[in-house]
């Protein structure tokens, strides 16, 4: 079995500078948001190295602030992170010939970003490749996580309550570009909004921890969404 070379891996560690820069930045705003809900720097860096999901990380301060339960804190991460899942699945079709254990070690590092890099990558995809852009990755994610808890811990409160809303800053450039372009992904948005409200504010929903209402408004919102708005299958020559 060839994994590659110290070649593919340089090339995964060079693919992945401009996505290390970029985690640096969100995971900043992880650090702060970890270190206001009293985590310590050790604790927010090993979270951010044996999730390295930002969704996933952001999700589960709620239910670690309010010490909710493992329960809770899994099915919430198991909902939020499916979409790895499938991810995965398409990119095994790129491994051919890779054993069980370097699957298991790349499979550590399917990111959305990190995805994207492998499953457009024309030549033949070596593990050595993906553990370069995994390692180059992961180091932005957790550096940018210990500089944003130290910071946490040092800066006036009135500036880290400001630095942490960088995060949602970010969710909302994610979102807006295609809401201008797909209806349903705008309708799936503005619904996920109202039906959140409505967990808020309603007298008795209201009672439902943070993370079971993530959990529910996903499941809702995604099987409707599905219903109506099905993605059609490419036609096939």
């Amino acid at each position: 079995m060839n994994v590659g070379s110290f070649k593919d891996f340089r090339e995964g560690c060079k693919n992945a500078i401009p996505i290390c820069l970029g985690y640096i930045a969100v995971s900043f705003a992880f650090g702060i948001e970890a270190s206001k809900i009293g985590m310590t720097t050790f604790q927010a860096a090993m979270t951010s190295l044996l999730n390295v999901t930002s969704a996933g990380q952001f999700s589960a301060l709620e239910v670690i602030a309010r010490n909710g339960s493992f329960v809770e804190l899994a099915i919430l991460q198991f909902i939020i992170n499916l979409r790895y899942m499938l991810m995965s699945t398409a990119l095994s079709q790129k491994l051919d010939g890779v054993n069980t254990l370097n699957r298991l070690g790349i499979s550590y590092g399917v990111t959305d970003e990190i995805f994207a890099v492998s499953i457009f990558k024309k030549d033949k995809l070596y593990p050595m490749f993906s553990y370069g852009l995994i390692l180059t990755s992961v180091f932005g994610w957790v550096f940018g996580t210990i500089l944003g808890a130290v910071a946490g811990q040092v800066l006036p409160q009135i500036l880290v309550s400001s630095l942490g809303l960088a995060i949602y800053g970010m969710f909302i450039a994610i979102i807006i570009p295609d809401t201008r372009v797909k209806k349903p992904v705008a309708v799936v948005v503005v619904a996920a909004m109202v039906l959140s409200c409505v967990f808020t504010y309603a007298p008795v929903l209201k009672m439902i921890s943070g993370g079971f209402r993530i959990i529910i408004v996903t499941i809702v919102v995604a099987a409707l969404a599905a219903i109506a708005a099905p993605v059609e299958e490419e036609a096939h020559e």
